[in-house]
């Protein structure tokens, strides 16, 4: 079982509005390599582990993007809280507005929903925790976009944090797929 402290890793405290910013962002919530998708992998993942520390790795991972992924709904609540729908319509995203109001929706930038599609969980633990590695950069480049088209430093000081989380992260999976390949030899 898990324990839960209830807050973030860091504080998410938005200052400003921005329907169409957070819309981007909502990517890292549902999105192909967002946060609900890498927290189901790992998660999902442990379960055919077979080394211990990779079952810890994986469980520890996991539920810190469970993290990430309430630090993200944060964001995307704060960006939009009290805007309606002409704001959203102004700022080029009525058509969300229209499906979800100012609901945090798992979905990608695109509108696409989340689809249990963007995970794989295979039961060769060398094949995951590839899987895992790619994952991570994946977050992580989606993290560099984020950060290119911000011009927010509230949300732009979060989405670096997350970004380094994705760089430690594949850092462990690499350090346990030595380990599991040093078992084959």
């Amino acid at each position: 079982m898990f324990i839960f402290t209830k807050m973030t890793q860091i504080p998410v405290k938005i200052n400003n509005k921005n329907p169409r910013l957070a819309s981007y962002i909502l990517s890292q919530y549902g999105g192909p390599d967002g946060e609900l998708g890498a927290s189901l992998r790992y998660l999902s993942q442990r379960f055919a582990q077979t080394e211990k520390c990779g079952i810890a790795l994986l469980t520890d991972i996991g539920t810190e993007e469970l993290g990430h992924l309430e630090m993200i709904g944060s964001i995307v609540t704060q960006l939009t809280k009290g805007e309606g729908a002409k704001s959203f319509d102004k700022y080029g995203v009525g058509d969300y507005y229209i499906d979800h109001a100012n609901g945090v929706y798992p979905a990608s930038a695109s509108g696409v929903p989340f689809s249990a599609a963007y995970l794989q969980s295979k039961a060769d633990p060398i094949a995951d925790i590839m899987e895992d590695m790619a994952a991570e950069q994946k977050a992580r480049a989606t993290y560099d976009n984020i950060l290119r088209i911000s011009d927010d430093p509230d949300v732009t000081n979060i989405i670096r944090y997350l970004r380094e989380r994705e760089i430690v992260h594949f850092q462990r999976f690499g350090e346990l797929l030595d380990r599991l390949q040093s078992k084959i030899k």
